[in-house]
């Protein structure tokens, strides 16, 4: 298995789809979608557009393994991403702190729509 059919199983997973599934969102076939996967065949230009749009990654990620660009088609707020760019360097006990702070802030919005629904 290539790498470039390494990443698409591994996105493919985790977005709980199967090859079929996939081959059906990107509009090829199931023994198409295979060879990309399995055998390493390289998709054209369209495909991996489509592939990438589906699996919610960069055609860059999928050819080159490139997780800036995983992280820029996963977090479109270009701010956001500037930040966790700066706290990728911190320490670990100073992200280990403000993941304790994002994760309260989520949990603390999460209730209040659960509340108030």
């Amino acid at each position: 298995m290539s790498d470039l059919g390494k990443r698409i199983q591994e996105l493919r997973k985790q977005a709980g789809l199967s090859q079929t599934e996939l081959a059906g969102k990107i509009g090829i076939s199931y023994p198409q979608m295979s060879r990309y996967e399995v055998k390493g065949v390289q998709p054209p230009a369209d495909v991996l557009k489509k592939m990438a749009d589906a699996l919610n990654t960069s055609v860059d990620y999928l050819v080159s393994g490139d997780t800036e660009e995983k992280a820029k088609a996963a977090l479109k707020d270009s701010k956001l991403l500037g930040l966790f760019k700066s706290v990728e360097k911190m320490g670990e006990e100073d992200k280990t702190v403000i993941e304790k702070l994002i994760s309260a802030f989520i949990f603390q919005k999460e209730t209040q729509q659960r509340l108030a629904q």
